[in-house]
């Protein structure tokens, strides 16, 4: 079509685009209005406001007022990537990372902080202590009772000289947080002489990195009334601890005073993180607290109770109508069993509790803090837009359905698009829209909309939802983890449960069974028909048995590339008397999501299987084990994989949780631990094509052919965090895409590569050999209907090695490419023998449908 310069135009080139949008067709003429004249008039509607709770900006209506689906607005993208050009565009386009790293507040202001250091004045120890004791006077004490101390760079030594336990003996808090005592012995001697001491913080010293335990028991005896140690509560905990985090104790009422029931008037009391096993405690009482309304538990283990003696003391509480804790948790693992026990609760963690009965949610939790990137200090600029992307960025697919996955584009919002906050009840919607001015896509030009799905009143902050359309069905809770701190020890859990299935899986290993599979060769010795759509076959199968045809339904054989279903069957005339390079159900083996489902459900988890999750239904699993690595400071490297694609298109490699989850946008994946470790070969990343023959399923009989060979990566391995986005670092698929193809020869790379690590390459054969079996067998245990007699296929199957020489599955091909097996002559591992190349064909059928093992080893 022509240049569009008419509405009826622009609708018949943009009807499915719009459509797609969700834009209600009266607002059609008004974007086609601003489309036309490119005009971006948000300034004049709305406001940029920094928000003070996070580094996030919000987006404000400054007009008086703007009723639902009154008007549209175009969005600009100020930043369109594919993935893989992200990093070189961010360090190679002009202002773009200056612009990224302004839009999302990931600019650290060095100048500003050194101006406040020099305004600051610093106070010396004893500065401090005399300014504390003339307030102390000054509020009425006749000594200094609360004295803090924090990040002053106090040592063992000067902490001896301030002489504090002579002069202060009736302290009831201390704070030493932030300074360099190293010594438990002079912590201990001086701080058990406080005998009234009540709390005692001592965080972020490196005393506690060395002897926390011991100087913790100590202390506590020493000071028999300390109740909160380090922030956390003690056994001994009592009405001070409790009149601490209800604010009705601190630096200028230190509860010295005797006081009948202090705690009378606290109606909110914060608990959260404060390491606290025992609830039932005679202080925690409804006789001390009658007007406790609001009580927040979250993040305490409370090991010492049942669920139902915590249930029975907080039914006590009369007013007691808000309540936050973790789910699952001290209270179980059921928000609607933690309704049913507390009836009179209105809000459980920040939830209106009718709108949980109405739902149903068994896990809620309102309370989410946006997820803010902490870049470690040695990051670049670039590192620090690498990581805050994931909060800011959205995709959409280019309609080309060849390249469908290939064609994912990633893009940011300009600053007032991107102002733009989440919200479960949002009053706009954002979609992306193409405007293709000369009725082509090459003309396209990129813009986001944005229109009012409720009324707004000027001073309203403008939200979105940045999962619209994604529900509980599609894991919208995990989803959020994304943006928001979600609450971690729920998915721990979750990942803890799987984990437990996991290791209860357990079959024994089949039997190897003789050769049931005979010949199919005609009585009359007339050679058998195959067709195919492979030309390396119609080139390399040469052998007088077999002759090619051109008709599907005069084949013997059928051997080809495409899924043969029964519709296909219809259509062709195929029958099921007919040979074919297929089994049933073989997608439990070929498709990676299936393949990894098929080996926990025969295996459980096997070292050879790196840990695997697919993301489409086990996601909270995935950020269980995550957020384990994370707490135990483990490598937290993952590949995301789509279920289905080849070559590795659309797969990333990442230790971003945000990136991870947004990944799936683009389509199924599964995410699987990363080898972040593999064995190299002269400093490459490779891993090993094996090419199988599957004869039977049940009984299992399948081959291994002599030869495999060796995929290698171009660049030196590294972990660099740049590399991720290197291709030719990371992967070794290199016969695709323009890439370099460095063929090895497999005896010349077996040899070098013993020399290299001194190992035997006989052993690391063999147990590529078992774990090779070991998936076949677990996809005929658990999925025999994968039988058929009349099926007979090849597999290509990928393994590589871990630094110890561990052999990993990867996956598992259908119909596998073997360019490399025909177009090179071979020499075999044992170096006694050449297997011609053009041979590879005329052996493979050999083996599959006259019975011979030439070139082949049975596993």
């Amino acid at each position: 079509m022509s240049k569009i310069e008419s509405y009826d135009d622009f609708v018949k080139v943009h009807g499915i685009l719009l459509a797609a949008s969700g834009l209600p067709p009266k607002l059609y003429p008004r974007l086609f209005q601003k489309l036309a004249s490119d005009t971006l008039d948000g300034g004049a509607y709305f406001q940029i406001e920094s928000s003070d709770d996070d580094r996030r900006r919000r987006l404000l209506l400054t007009s008086d007022s703007m009723p639902k689906d009154s008007d549209v607005f175009l969005v600009d993208h100020a930043w369109t990537f594919r993935l893989p050009d992200a990093c070189k565009q961010l360090k190679e386009v002009p202002g773009l990372a200056e612009r990224m790293a302004s839009l999302m507040s990931v600019d650290i202001d060095v100048e500003a902080g050194e101006e406040e250091e020099e305004v600051a004045e610093e106070l010396s120890v004893d500065q401090i202590i005399d300014n504390e004791i003339r307030y102390a006077a000054d509020e009425g004490y006749d000594s200094l009772r609360w004295l803090e101390l924090e990040g002053l760079g106090i040592v063992d030594d000067s902490l001896l000289s301030l002489h504090l336990p002579s002069q202060y003996q009736d302290f009831v808090a201390l704070s030493l947080i932030g300074n360099k005592i190293e010594s438990a012995d002079v912590v201990i001697q001086e701080v058990t002489k406080f005998k009234n001491l009540k709390a005692l913080w001592l965080n972020d010293n490196p005393v506690l990195q060395k002897s926390e335990r011991q100087m913790a028991v100590e202390i506590r005896q020493g000071c028999p009334s300390l109740e909160i140690y380090n922030s956390c509560f003690t056994p001994n905990y009592g009405l001070w601890a409790l009149g601490f985090c209800g604010d009705i104790f601190g630096k200028d009422n230190p509860g010295c005073v005797q006081q009948d029931q202090p705690l009378c008037n606290v109606t909110s009391l914060d608990l959260s993180n404060r390491s606290i096993h025992n609830l039932v405690n005679k202080a925690f009482h409804v006789h001390e607290m009658p007007k406790l309304s609001h009580l927040n538990i979250r993040g305490n283990p409370l090991d010492q109770n049942s669920v139902g003696e915590l249930f029975e003391v907080l039914q006590l509480f009369p007013s007691l109508s808000s309540l936050e804790v973790d789910i699952p948790g001290p209270l179980g693992d059921n928000a609607l069993e933690i309704l049913e026990a507390l009836s009179k609760l209105s809000l459980l963690n920040g939830v209106d509790t009718a709108k949980i009965l109405e739902n149903g949610k068994l896990v809620i939790d309102a309370m989410l803090q946006p997820r803010i990137p902490e870049p470690n200090p040695e990051d670049t600029r670039v590192d620090r837009i690498l990581d805050a992307m994931w909060l800011y960025a959205m995709n959409y697919r280019l309609a080309d359905e060849e390249k469908l996955d290939e064609s994912s584009l990633w893009y940011v919002m300009d600053e007032l698009g991107s102002a733009l906050r989440h919200s479960d009840e949002p009053n706009f919607k954002v979609a992306p829209f193409l405007f293709m001015p000369s009725g082509k896509l090459e003309s396209a030009v990129s813009y986001s909309v944005m229109w009012p799905r409720k009324s707004l009143q000027k001073g309203d902050e403008c939200t979105r939802d940045f999962l619209s359309g994604i529900g509980e069905d599609k894991q919208r809770s995990a989803r959020l983890t994304a943006w928001f701190q979600t609450p971690e020890n729920y998915f721990i859990h979750e990942f803890e449960k799987y984990q437990q299935k996991l290791q209860a899986k357990a079959f024994d290993s089949l039997p190897s069974n003789l050769s049931i599979s005979r010949s199919i060769r005609h009585s009359d010795g007339s050679p058998l028909l195959v067709y195919t759509d492979l030309p390396q076959v119609e080139e390399f199968l040469t052998r007088p048995e077999f002759v090619i045809t051109n008709e599907p339904k005069d084949a013997d054989i059928l051997w080809t590339s495409v899924q043969v279903d029964e519709e296909l069957k219809k259509e062709v005339g195929i029958t099921d008397d007919q040979y074919i390079n297929q089994f049933p159900f073989e997608a439990c083996l070929v498709m990676k999501h299936h393949l990894a489902e098929t080996i926990q459900m025969g295996y459980g988890s096997p070292k050879w299987l790196q840990p695997t999750y697919n993301l489409e239904t086990q996601l909270s699993q995935f950020i269980g084990d995550y957020c384990v690595r994370k707490r135990d400071q483990m490598n937290n490297l993952w590949i995301l994989k789509p279920w289905n694609m080849a070559r590795t298109i659309d797969t990333s490699i990442t230790d971003n949780l945000s990136a991870i989850i947004r990944m799936m946008e683009t389509g199924p994946k599964i995410c699987q631990k990363y080898i972040e470790h593999p064995a190299l070969f002269k400093g490459k990343k490779f891993d090993l094509r094996y090419i199988v023959l599957v004869r039977s399923i049940n009984p299992l009989e399948i081959y291994l052919t002599e030869i495999f060979w060796v995929r290698l990566s171009n660049n030196p391995y590294s972990l660099e965090k740049h590399s991720f986005f290197e291709y030719e670092t990371h992967f070794t698929v290199m016969n695709y895409g323009g890439r370099t193809l460095n063929h090895k020869p497999t005896a010349e790379f077996v040899r070098e590569f013993e020399q290299e690590h001194n190992v035997k390459w006989m052993n690391i054969h063999e147990k590529v050999r078992q774990v090779i079996r070991e998936v076949f067998e677990a996809a005929a245990l658990t999925h025999p209907e994968m039988q058929s007699p009349k099926s007979r296929a090849i597999y290509g199957v990928d393994v590589m090695l871990d630094s110890s020489f561990e052999p990993k599955i990867l996956e598992v091909t259908y119909c596998p490419d073997c360019m490399r097996a025909c177009k090179y002559d071979m020499e075999t591992m044992d170096g006694k023998g050449i297997v011609k190349g053009g041979d590879f064909f005329n052996y493979v059928f050999g083996c599959l449908f006259l019975d011979e093992t030439a070139h082949v080893t049975p596993l």
